[in-house]
C-alpha cells in the first residue's frame, strides 16, 4: 500500500522535472553565450592590438632606415667638405711654380740669344764654344728639374680633379628623404657643399691649366736646349778639325778677317760680365760653403798655433818645423781656401777661376819668398807675369791677329826664362826642390810646342798649350805649399799637451804624417789632372768618354759586366781595407805605445781580428751589391773556390779558421808574452793568416795561426803579468843558515817591485862538503821587468853578504901527495940546476 502512493508521487516528480530544469538551462545557456561573445571581442581587440603593434614596428623600422640613410649621407658630405677644404687650402697656399714661372722667360731669352749666335756668328775660340756649352748644360739641368717638379704638381692636381669629379657623379647624394624636416636639413648641407665644390673645382682647373701651359713651355725650352747642344757639339768638332788643320796660314802671313781686335774685347767684357753676375747670384749656397771652408781652416790653424806656441821654451823649435803656419797664420789658410774652393763649383766661369788662381799665385809668392833662392824667386816672378798675360788672353772669345802675336811673344819669353833657370838649377840641384829639372823640361817643351803651332797657323791649339803650361806649373807650386801647410797644421795639433784619455795619444805623428801626406798627394794629383784637362778644354770630352766606357756592357761568354761595376767593386773593397787598417791602427799600433796593458785591454785588442774580418765581409757584400754582379755567377765562383780549397788551399784555410778560433776563444791576446817552438816574445799582431811575435833581441817571428792552435804554446801572461823568479845562492860550508835566510828575506821584504802575496821564500836547497845552497823564490808583478829586477836583487845580495861577512865557497883546492916510506924525496931545485949545467 505504501509503495503505490510513493510511486505515484515519483511519477508526478518526473512529470514536472523538465519544467524545473528549463530555467536553469536557460540561465546557463545565457551565461555561456555571454562568455562566447566576450571571447570574440577579446580576440578582435588582441588582433587589433597586434596589428597596431606591427604597424608601429614597421613605422619605427621605416623611420630607423630613413635616419640611417640620412646619417650616412651627412657623413659622406662631411668627408667631401674635408677633402675640398684641404684642396682649397693647398691651392690657397700656392703651388711651387713661382720660381719656374719667373725663371722660364730668362731661359727662353738666353736660348734665343745662343741660337742666334750659333747660327749667325762667325766661329770663335774653343773657350767661347765651351762657355755656350756650359750655359746650355746649366739650362738643361734647370729645365730637367723643373719638368720633374711640374710633373709632381700635375699629379697632385689630377688627383684633386679626380676627387672633385667623384663628388659630381655620386648618385647616393641625389636620393632625398620623404620627411620634410630631414629633407630641409639635407638640402642645406648639399647647397653648402655644392657651392664649395664649384669654387674648388674652378680653382683647381685654372691651376691645372696653368701648370699644363708651364709644362708645355718647359718641354719646348728643354727640346730647344738639346737641339742647341747638338749644334754646339757639332761646331766643337768642326773647331777641333779646323784647329788641327790650322785656322790660318803662317804667322808672317796673317788672315785679314782676324785684324779686328776691338770687337772681340768688347764682346769678351760684355759676355764675362754677364756670366760673372749670373754666377754670383745663382751659386749662393756654394759661396757660403766656400766661405765656411775658409773659416774652418783658419780657425784650426789659429787655434793650434796659439796652443802650440804657449810654451816659450819649445816655440822656436815648433816654428822651425811649421814655418809657413807660424809666419803666415792668415795667408796660409787663405791659400788653402783659394786653391781648393774653385773645385766646389760645377763649371764656374773662366773669369771666376782666374781670379782665384791669381790670388793663390800672389799668396804663394809671398809665403815662399824667404825659403827659395833668389834665382828661383826671379823665375817665379817671371812666371807670375806670364800667368797674368795668359789669363787676359784666355778670356778673349774670338780670334784676332794681335792676340796671336801676343801669345807668340809670351811663348818666346817663357822658353827663354825656362832655359835660363834650367841651367842654374843644373849647377846647384841641391838648392831646389826634387824633380825641378824634370818639371822645367816639360814646361819648356810645352812652350816650344805652343810657339811652333802658333807659327804654323794653329793658334787655338798654341794658346791652349801655352796656358796649360803656365797655369799647371803654378798649380804644382800652390799644391805643394797647400800640402805642407796642412801637414804643419797637423804637426801643431800634435804639440798640445794632452791628457791621458785624449784621443790624440792614440796617434803616432810620424805614421799619420806619412799616410796623410800620401793621401793629400793623391787628392792634389787628381785635382791637378782635372785642372790640366780643364785648361786643355778636354774635361767634358774626358768625362763623356770615360762615362761611356764605364757604363758600356761587356760580355765574356754568357756573362756580362761593366767596367764601372768593376771599378765600384774594387773601390768598395779598397775602402773596406782602409777601414780595416784604421781599426787595426787604433787597436794595435796605438796601443803598442803604452806599456801598461791590462788583461781586458789585451783581450779587446785581440778582438780586432773579428772586427777586421767582419768589415771585409760587409765590404765584399756591399761591393757585390753596388757593382750589380749577378749572384748566380757569385755562387759559381764560391763553388770553384771550394774546389780550390779541397785541392791546394788546405793550409791557408786552416790558418784562417785557426785565426777565428784565436779571436773568439782568446787563448792568446795582443801583448801576451808567449813561447812556441823555441821562440819567446811578445805577441804584437794576430792576423787573418798568421801572427807576429817580437822576440827579446828585436827580431819579428811570423807564426802561422795553425801552429798556435796545434802546437804547445806557453802563455806567460794569459791570466796576469805575474812571474815567479828563482835565484840560487851558494855559500861556504859552515855559515849560519838561519841568519843567512833572515838576511835574504830582509832584502826581499817591503819592496814595491816584489809582490807580498805570495810572500817571498828562502829555502836550503842543497848541502855539500864545501857549500850550502840556498833557493830564493819571489814573485814580480810585471813580467817585462824580470831581467832588471833579477839583476838588482843579485847585486843587493852580493853587497849584503859581503857586508855581513857571509863566506862564499872558495875555488882553491889543496892537493896532498903521499910517498911510500923509504923513497927519497926528490929535490926539484937541484935537479933543475943539474940539468942547466949539463
Amino acid at each position: 500500500m505504501v509503495a503505490g502512493p510513493q510511486l505515484k508521487n515519483m511519477r508526478k516528480l518526473f512529470k514536472y522535472l523538465p519544467l524545473l530544469l528549463l530555467p536553469v538551462a536557460i540561465l546557463f545557456s545565457t551565461d555561456a553565450f555571454a562568455q562566447s561573445k566576450d571571447k570574440k571581442e577579446l580576440t578582435k581587440k588582441r588582433d587589433a592590438a597586434r596589428h597596431a603593434l606591427r604597424k608601429r614596428d614597421s613605422l619605427m623600422r621605416s623611420l630607423n632606415r630613413t635616419d640611417t640613410s640620412i646619417n650616412s649621407k651627412l657623413q659622406r658630405i662631411e668627408q667631401y667638405i674635408t677633402t675640398f677644404n684641404q684642396i682649397k687650402n693647398n691651392l690657397a697656399d700656392g703651388l711651387d711654380t713661382t720660381d719656374i714661372s719667373e725663371g722660364l722667360p730668362p731661359v727662353m731669352r738666353r736660348l734665343d740669344k745662343i741660337g742666334t749666335v750659333v747660327n749667325t756668328r762667325k766661329l770663335g775660340t774653343l773657350r767661347y764654344l765651351a762657355i755656350l756649352r756650359d750655359n746650355l748644360d746649366r739650362m738643361e739641368n734647370d729645365l730637367d728639374g723643373w719638368q720633374s717638379d711640374l710633373q709632381d704638381i700635375n699629379t697632385k692636381l689630377v688627383q684633386n680633379q679626380t676627387d672633385l669629379n667623384k663628388f659630381a657623379k655620386d648618385t647616393l647624394l641625389k636620393a632625398e628623404p620623404t620627411d620634410s624636416l630631414l629633407k630641409n636639413a639635407l638640402f642645406v648641407q648639399k647647397k653648402t657643399i655644392w657651392r664649395l665644390w664649384h669654387k674648388v673645382d674652378s680653382a683647381n682647373r685654372k691651376t691645372l691649366l696653368k701648370v699644363n701651359l708651364l709644362q708645355d713651355q718647359t718641354s719646348i725650352a728643354y727640346t730647344k736646349t738639346l737641339d742647341e747642344t747638338d749644334q754646339i757639339d757639332s761646331k766643337i768638332k768642326d773647331f777641333a778639325m779646323k784647329a788641327i788643320a790650322g785656322e790660318s796660314s803662317y804667322i808672317w802671313s796673317p788672315d785679314a778677317k782676324y785684324n779686328n781686335f776691338q770687337g772681340p774685347v768688347k764682346s769678351t767684357v760684355r759676355l764675362d760680365t754677364l756670366l760673372f753676375n749670373f754666377f754670383i747670384k745663382n751659386e749662393t749656397i756654394i759661396h757660403l760653403l766656400g766661405f765656411a771652408f775658409f773659416i774652418v781652416v783658419f780657425s784650426i790653424i789659429i787655434y793650434n798655433r796659439s796652443r802650440a806656441l804657449k810654451n816659450k821654451d819649445t816655440a822656436a823649435e815648433i816654428c822651425k818645423e811649421a814655418d809657413y803656419v807660424c809666419r803666415w797664420p792668415i795667408l796660409s789658410p787663405l791659400l788653402v781656401a783659394t786653391s781648393i774652393t774653385p773645385y766646389f763649383y760645377n763649371h764656374p766661369p773662366t773669369i771666376f777661376l782666374e781670379i782665384f788662381f791669381l790670388i793663390s799665385v800672389i799668396l804663394s809668392l809671398i809665403i815662399i819668398k824667404r825659403d827659395i833662392p833668389k834665382t828661383a824667386y826671379s823665375f817665379l816672378m817671371l812666371l807670375f807675369v806670364l800667368a797674368i798675360f795668359y789669363a787676359l788672353s784666355n778670356l778673349l772669345i774670338e780670334i784676332s791677329n794681335i792676340d796671336r802675336y801676343f801669345i807668340f811673344l809670351l811663348g818666346i819669353v817663357a822658353i827663354y826664362g825656362g832655359i835660363t833657370f834650367y841651367k842654374k838649377v843644373k849647377k846647384s840641384p841641391g838648392d831646389h826642390l826634387p824633380n825641378t829639372t824634370l818639371v822645367l823640361s816639360i814646361f819648356i817643351g810645352l812652350e816650344i810646342l805652343s810657339v811652333v803651332l802658333n807659327v804654323t797657323g794653329r793658334f787655338s791649339l798654341a794658346k791652349i798649350i801655352g796656358v796649360t803650361a803656365v797655369f799647371n806649373l803654378w798649380l804644382l807650386i800652390t799644391f805643394y805649399l797647400v800640402i805642407n801647410i796642412i801637414i804643419q797644421a797637423v804637426f801643431l795639433h800634435f804639440q798640445h799637451k794632452k791628457g791621458s784619455n785624449s784621443i790624440i795619444n792614440w796617434f803616432d805623428y810620424n805614421l799619420v804624417q806619412k799616410k796623410f801626406r800620401g793621401t793629400l798627394l793623391l787628392i792634389t794629383s787628381l785635382l791637378w789632372l782635372f785642372s790640366m784637362l780643364q785648361n786643355l778644354n778636354l774635361d767634358d770630352w774626358a768625362k763623356d768618354n770615360i762615362g761611356d766606357l764605364l757604363n758600356q756592357s761587356q760580355a765574356i761568354g754568357s756573362a756580362s759586366f761593366t767596367f764601372g761595376g768593376f771599378v765600384i767593386f774594387v773601390l768598395v773593397i779598397w775602402l773596406s781595407s782602409i777601414v780595416s787598417k784604421i781599426i787595426s791602427y787604433f787597436y794595435d799600433v796605438s796601443a803598442q805605445r803604452t806599456t801598461d796593458l791590462s788583461i781586458q785591454k789585451r783581450k779587446n785588442r785581440t778582438s780586432v781580428l773579428v772586427i777586421r774580418m767582419a768589415v771585409f765581409t760587409i765590404g765584399f757584400l756591399l761591393a757585390v751589391a753596388a757593382s750589380n754582379f749577378p749572384l748566380d755567377k757569385l755562387t759559381i765562383i764560391i763553388s770553384a773556390f771550394g774546389v780550390g780549397i779541397g785541392f791546394g788551399l788546405q793550409n791557408i784555410v786552416n790558418n784562417l779558421v785557426s785565426g777565428l778560433i784565436l779571436a773568439f776563444e782568446k787563448p792568446i791576446n795582443i801583448g801576451d808574452i808567449i813561447q812556441v817552438d823555441g821562440h819567446m816574445g811578445t805577441m804584437k799582431e794576430i792576423g787573418i793568416r798568421s801572427s807576429r811575435v817580437v822576440t827579446g833581441d828585436g827580431s819579428e817571428v811570423i807564426i802561422p795561426n795553425g801552429d798556435l792552435i796545434s802546437h804547445q804554446v806557453t802563455n806567460w801572461t794569459l791570466s796576469n803579468s805575474n812571474r815567479q823568479i828563482e835565484l840560487r845562492v851558494i855559500t861556504a860550508y859552515g855559515v849560519d843558515i838561519n841568519k843567512t835566510k833572515d838576511l835574504f828575506k830582509s832584502l826581499l821584504s817591503n819592496r814595491n817591485d816584489i809582490m807580498t802575496s805570495p810572500a817571498p821564500s828562502v829555502f836550503v836547497n842543497n848541502i855539500s862538503e864545501s857549500a850550502v845552497e840556498f833557493k830564493i823564490l819571489f814573485w814580480e808583478p810585471d813580467i817585462s821587468t824580470t831581467a832588471s829586477l833579477k839583476s838588482q836583487i843579485l847585486s843587493e845580495i852580493y853587497q849584503a853578504i859581503d857586508k855581513e861577512g857571509v863566506q862564499l865557497p872558495s875555488t882553491q883546492k889543496d892537493i896532498f901527495v903521499h910517498f911510500p916510506e923509504g923513497v927519497p924525496l926528490a929535490n926539484p931545485e937541484k935537479n933543475a940546476d943539474k940539468k942547466s949545467k949539463d
